[in-house]
């Protein structure tokens, strides 16, 4: 399970030799998918390189841990067809997948993989140095409910040991996107002693994500107060799309970091 989710997370490279990589590339679109039921939807999968692919699809449930890791698990909830394909070079081929569930109360998530396979054979004309990076995809798939709503909270923040942590929640029943974190620490005369930026990614309903920051420790004696503000995809006029938490340290913080 560990390595599925090490796969999930972006493009592949086994690299087993020394020289040059030569990436494959193909494409997948729309790249997310929401259904409010039992439904179906045509996905495209687009051969943009010079060389014959073959490729394996499946399907999974998604959760994700409070640290961000994917977590994957066997579902019959979404089918597709085909299962295996290959695609010549340029060629466009479409995959229908469809979700086997009924709505309920809190937003259902998964991920279809399109995953490169090895080619049978070395393509002609592919130097003996060259290393064939192979691509696995991730589509998010949202089964939706009725009446849904997103609501981001940032709450817990606190210091130990010259590290910051906070957590983000989603009390809401359907998923939002994290676009960006701020973490600024400022002086006893709201003058900037560190700031950091942070990558976010989904919140799930229901879920949460906790982060962790060390700070320099020469700005530990100086930092009166830390603040971290999120900003999301969030549109709605009744829950912000941006939100934050803002703590007072008085007697500055400790960084005697174990």
């Amino acid at each position: 399970m560990r390595r599925l989710i090490a796969l999930t997370l972006g493009i592949l490279g086994l690299v087993l030799q020394a020289g040059d990589a030569a990436a494959s590339a193909f494409r997948v679109t729309p790249i997310q998918v929401q259904f409010s039921g039992k439904s179906s939807t045509l996905l495209n999968l687009s051969n943009e390189s010079d060389q014959p692919l073959r490729f394996q699809i499946s399907a999974f449930a998604w959760t994700q841990s409070p640290t961000g890791e994917i977590q994957l698990s066997p579902t019959e909830d979404i089918t597709f067809f085909p299962s295996l394909l290959s695609l010549k070079p340029g060629e466009e081929r479409k995959v229908r997948v469809g979700s086997n569930v009924t709505a309920t109360d809190s937003e259902k998530t998964y991920r279809i993989f399109f995953e490169e396979l090895p080619p049978p054979e070395k393509p002609a004309g592919e130097k003996k140095s060259e290393v064939r990076i192979l691509t696995k995809m991730g589509i998010p798939i949202f089964v939706q409910p009725p009446k849904g709503t997103a609501e981001a909270r940032v709450a817990d923040l606190k210091t130990d040991n010259g590290r910051v942590t906070f957590r983000v929640t989603n009390t809401g029943n359907t998923h939002y996107s994290v676009r960006a974190i701020h973490l600024t620490a400022t002086d006893a005369g709201g003058q900037k002693v560190f700031n950091r930026d942070l990558d976010g990614w989904y919140i799930l309903a229901g879920g949460v994500r906790d982060y962790s920051v060390d700070l320099p420790a020469d700005s530990c004696p100086k930092i009166r107060s830390i603040k971290a503000e999120v900003v999301t995809d969030i549109s709605t006029d009744a829950n912000a799309s941006t939100v934050s938490t803002e703590q007072a340290f008085p007697n500055g913080v400790s960084c005697h970091q174990k």
